[in-house]
């Protein structure tokens, strides 16, 4: 018997060290920029109904997990939310 290669490995279970959301659930994303933004600010920065329209977690997951378009624009939003706020630590200095 041979032993198993890796040929099973799909991209998606492939290693992806430069990839700044791998690893990082849609829901835990969702959840950082309602903290951050709130829902009024994520609805004026992405335009979704269910950002705007009662919104909640398991409403704006069902929306972003079947459309492409605005999962990107959040996935974006998320990557300059998390670069505005290295950005804005660098320029505070160390705390001492």
């Amino acid at each position: 018997m041979r032993a198993p290669t890796r040929d099973w490995l799909s991209p998606m279970h492939a290693p992806q060290p430069k990839n700044p959301l791998h690893g990082l659930t849609l829901e835990r994303l969702l959840n950082e920029l309602v903290a951050h933004y709130g829902w009024p600010a994520l609805a004026e920065k992405v335009a979704v109904r269910c950002f705007q329209q009662d919104p909640s977690i398991a409403s704006s997951l069902k929306l972003l997990r079947r459309t492409p378009w605005a999962r990107e624009k959040v996935e974006s939003l998320y990557l300059f939310m998390r670069r505005d706020i290295a950005r804005s630590e660098r320029a505070a200095g160390p705390a001492d």
